[in-house]
């Protein structure tokens, strides 16, 4: 019976990356995710989001926008077009943690995760369009973008670590504690589309675009509310971690939470202030992106699953160093 031909086997049998460049490619694709999130962005806030009236092509005659469309054409284009870069990304990803030895499945299946994310959300990016910039889709849009970033993030995490069973590095208590602290940065995401929704970027104005009808200004009050809870339970955490002697790594974690929550903090004040300018409202979305990365990395940070698996030497090299030892002796 003919052996079946499969690409990422090939790929395997004649490329062996090294353990760093299968995490240097898991970290690219987290970039990636948060540089799509962030164009995203820049499509609503440039009055883009309506770019290309239509989905899966730009109009109903052209695959790509027309000169009559300007420039909101392409950068509605530009931001299609760079799903497909992402997917590059999350190719080389799937390839390497593939070809990689031993072979992990655990990292192949977080690559194929998001290459079905990214295929997903582009289908909820076309009902967006054609739903004329609906704001639940739109949310929905965003929170497929923060799931694809949470699955890249967890894949770059676990590149650099075994297989063994998660074993926890403090009591469970403090490991429910962060547990908490992820709910709250759920919640405060999930709170924040509801601001995007309600407020005054709508992502197109030459339409009348959909809004959730709510006052922008009291959800907002509601968003910075759960900012002090997501503040106040890392700097709980924070002062735990000190109190059980936790290893260096989770404080550490936690403290660079701490920062990019003040680096926020600073962005949303100053946005909410002088009514929310474009180029600080961008600024606060690549900044909600870094909170995420922060929150996620603090809890994986407080469990381990052993060290990577070291390649396998070469047949001659082994023989070599069974002599070696051998003689030693």
């Amino acid at each position: 019976m003919p052996k079946t031909l499969n690409p990422l086997q090939i790929a395997a049998d004649r490329w062996q990356p090294s353990a760093r460049f299968v995490r240097r490619a898991a970290l690219a694709a987290v970039v990636m995710a948060v540089v799509i999130v962030v164009t995203g962005g820049a499509v609503r806030l440039t009055q883009s989001g309506l770019g290309c009236p239509t989905w899966p092509t730009c109009t109903e005659d052209s695959l790509t926008p027309t000169p009559e469309m300007g420039i909101n054409g392409v950068i509605e284009f530009t931001n299609r077009m760079l799903t497909y870069v992402l997917c590059v990304f999350v190719g080389v990803a799937i390839v390497a943690a593939r070809a990689r030895t031993p072979r992990r499945r655990s990292l192949t299946r977080l690559g194929w995760a998001q290459f079905w994310l990214i295929a997903s959300n582009g289908i909820i990016g076309g009902i967006t369009v054609l739903t004329g910039l609906n704001p639940y889709i739109v949310a929905l849009h965003f929170l497929a973008a923060t799931a694809l970033l949470t699955v890249a993030v967890v894949m770059w995490h676990r590149s650099a670590e075994g297989d063994d069973e998660p074993r926890d590095l403090v009591a469970r208590p403090v490991r429910q504690l962060s547990w908490v602290l992820v709910g709250a940065t759920v919640l405060l995401i999930l709170v924040g589309t509801v601001v995007t929704g309600s407020g005054r970027h709508a992502g197109d104005a030459k339409k009348d675009v959909h809004r959730i009808p709510l006052d922008w200004r009291e959800v907002t009050q509601l968003h910075v509310d759960f900012v002090y809870i997501v503040v106040g339970l890392t700097i709980a955490l924070w002062f735990v971690l000190r109190a059980v002697k936790a290893p260096a790594v989770p404080r550490r974690r936690v403290a660079e939470l701490f920062a990019v929550l003040m680096f926020q903090g600073v962005i949303g004040y100053v946005q909410y202030f002088n009514d929310e300018p474009e180029l600080v409202v961008g600024a606060h979305m690549f900044g909600s992106c870094l909170v995420w990365i922060a929150v996620l990395r603090v809890s994986l940070s407080l469990r381990e699953r052993g060290e990577a698996a070291a390649l396998p030497a070469p047949s001659g090299e082994h023989e070599a160093l069974q002599t070696a030892s051998a003689s030693s002796r």
